[in-house]
Parts: C-alpha cells; structure tokens; sequence
C-alpha cells in the first residue's frame, strides 16, 4: 500500500520494518499501555502484528491494518492509526501516540484528515471508536474531530485484573460538514 496521507507536516502510510523498533517502544511505555490490551510490548509483538497484516488487501472486510503516522521530513514514527473494517460500509478506528507526541497535535490532525479519507476516498457511511472511561485525552480527541458518545457500557470488560467501563463513539457520512 503506498502512502496514504499527506496532512502539513505528517504523512499517513503502511508500516514498514523500519518502524517496528520505534513501535515496540512506545507502545511498552506503562503510560502508553494503561488503556490498551497489552501489558508488555515487545519488538517480537510488533512484528507479529505486521506479519499478520502481510497478503492482505487493505479494505479487506474483517481485517486490522495498523497504519503509520509518521513526520513528513524525516520519516519518523510519531503514531499509529488502527483500523477493522468491519462490513463494507463501517470500520473501527482507534490511535495510539507515542508519549513525546502527546499533546501537539499530531493526534488530531491524524484522526481527522483519515475520517475524511474514510468517507470521502472509501465511501465508508460510519465510522466507530471505542475507549476507557478514564482515558480522558482519548475521547476529548474523538469529541474534537467530531465523534459523537453514543453508549456508555458500565463495567462491560474485564481488563487487566478489574472491571472497566467504556464509551462508544461513532460519526457518521453526513455528520461531516
């Protein structure tokens, strides 16, 4: 898959190997790892995840693609953008931000310009995005780029030894201005 995005500064692409030490990392940080399935990330998860995505066709109903969010100039990991399509008109987003790219930007500026490469180049109709309760900068981001709170699930998962909460959030084709 070629590059995807181009937004100011970042480019929007497929992973390449190249990424995958960078991924590992960040994605080991206690901090980054709080809200996701994970405890420890290893650079063998890493490429487990990127092998896995190997022979399939991006827009491949009921596959994840992790997709890179990375700084125009130098080519460097900043982020990821996740995405399941789940049938032909709905996909599943989520982010994940390496700690020193928090807080700038990068994340919505991302989110946003994929929303409307979902809707607008792939004709998705509904995009939707799940997060912990307590994962504030995540959902204010989802809120930012337009996505509006459609359920709260009280403590629906059993997450890393506890019961947790989450929302769901989802905007859909003609919601976008």
């Amino acid at each position: 898959m070629p590059l995807l995005l181009e937004i100011d500064e970042l480019n929007i692409r497929a992973f390449e190997k190249s990424d995958l030490h960078t991924f590992a990392t960040y994605r080991a940080v206690p901090d980054v790892a709080q809200y996701q399935s994970w405890h420890h990330y290893s650079y063998d998860d890493a490429k487990k995840l990127y092998d896995s995505m190997q022979g399939h066709v991006f827009g491949e109903v009921g596959q994840w693609f992790q997709l890179a969010i990375v700084d125009k100039q130098s080519n460097q990991l900043l982020g990821d953008l996740a995405i399941h399509f789940i049938d032909e008109d709905q996909v599943e987003v989520g982010f994940t931000l390496a700690p020193e790219n928090q807080g700038k930007g990068i994340g919505r500026k991302a989110l946003s310009a994929f929303v409307d490469y979902l809707f607008d180049q792939m004709d998705k109709y509904r995009i939707i995005a799940t997060t912990d309760c307590d994962n504030h900068a995540s959902y204010k981001l989802l809120e930012r780029v337009g996505f509006r709170r459609e359920a709260h699930f009280v403590n629906n998962t059993f997450f890393k030894g506890e019961w947790g909460s989450e929302y769901q959030y989802a905007l859909l084709k003609s919601d976008r201005v």
